[in-house]
């Protein structure tokens, strides 16, 4: 019998809904349960698939191409735009999608497990992505230090999740250094990022410009998820094309695996006046601030509380 890709997949996440799927895993699901079709395939392809291997590649490579297609037909079909992409079937709306993660919706890398994850869960892991694989210095940045005079929900359009100090000069020569350091030059950059579970098309614009409201003052500004939806890739490159706002995706199993999918773009200049109302009202970013000018004093990055990953100077 002929192997009907398109509707084995939708078939096949349809009974399992809400579980997600790597291609590979798809593949070789159809590998073991539907032996006769394989073989016809490996038959009466002109490719050569006399490998097990190849003929499950080959199966992979089908599954990606013929993507579009199926979602086209089974909006209820929805990937992530995780590496590698997993695919799973829904019911439920993207703002459902939202709602239910924001709830503590049970969520590690794009897989439902038994374990919920919050938000907060997130910032150590992003810290340690920033300290060991982006050589910054991160400070958590707590809203409820803050002063509070916004309203219930006006701090999130005003605080970050999470700031960062990066030394520019951290491999220079020591005389380099110090002549910078003498000559009043740059010798530091200031980050930013909005930390998220979820961003999909239900969601993507309002935490978009969330991130940019929070991230005006910086260098450069990110916005951080551990789930993004495929759907909200498209509006996400073209916001950052306009707004210069990066996007991490944060891998919650391994941070070390964690991507910059779209790099920021840099801002060359600090908007101290921002920053000073910043310091003014919430006692965590006036530490950083604190911190940033200890390191331009003694050009040590190590001065201050750091969020730095434990048994990591």
């Amino acid at each position: 019998m002929a192997l009907n890709l398109r509707q084995t997949v939708t078939d096949f996440l349809k009974i399992n809904p809400e579980e997600r799927f790597t291609a590979r895993e798809l593949a070789c699901w159809m590998f073991e349960n539907l032996r006769e079709a394989c073989e016809e395939k490996r038959r009466n392809s002109q490719q050569d698939l006399s490998d097990d291997a190849a003929l499950l590649q080959q199966l992979v490579a089908e599954i990606g191409a013929n993507r579009p297609e199926i979602q086209k037909r089974w909006p209820q079909v929805r990937t992530t735009e995780t590496r590698p992409r997993r695919y799973y079937w829904t019911t439920a709306s993207e703002a459902a999608e939202v709602a239910k993660v924001e709830g503590l919706a049970p969520i590690v890398q794009g897989k439902l497990t038994d374990s919920a994850l919050s938000e907060h869960d997130l910032y150590p892991l992003l810290c340690r992505f920033l300290h060991v694989e982006q050589g910054l210095y991160p400070k958590r940045i707590d809203e409820k230090r803050s002063t509070n005079r916004h309203g219930p929900n006006g701090n999130k359009w005003l605080y970050p999740d999470l700031v960062a100090m990066e030394d520019i000069g951290a491999e220079w020569d020591r005389e380099i250094r110090a002549c910078v350091q003498q000559a009043g030059a740059q010798r530091a950059r200031l980050w930013s990022f909005e930390v998220k579970l979820l961003v999909n098309r239900s969601n993507v614009r309002e935490v978009w410009f969330q991130a940019v409201s929070n991230s005006s003052w910086a260098n450069f500004g990110y916005l951080v998820a551990a789930d993004i939806q495929e759907s909200a890739m498209k509006e996400l490159r073209l916001l950052a094309a306009s707004y210069g706002i990066g996007l991490i995706r944060l891998n919650t199993e391994d941070p070390s695996e964690s991507e910059i999918l779209i790099p920021a773009r840099e801002r060359p200049d600090i908007d101290w006046d921002a920053c000073n109302r910043l310091a003014i009202e919430n006692a965590d970013f006036r530490d950083f601030i604190s911190w940033v000018r200890q390191f331009h004093q003694t050009d040590n990055a190590k001065v201050g509380n750091w969020d730095l990953p434990e048994a990591v100077d």
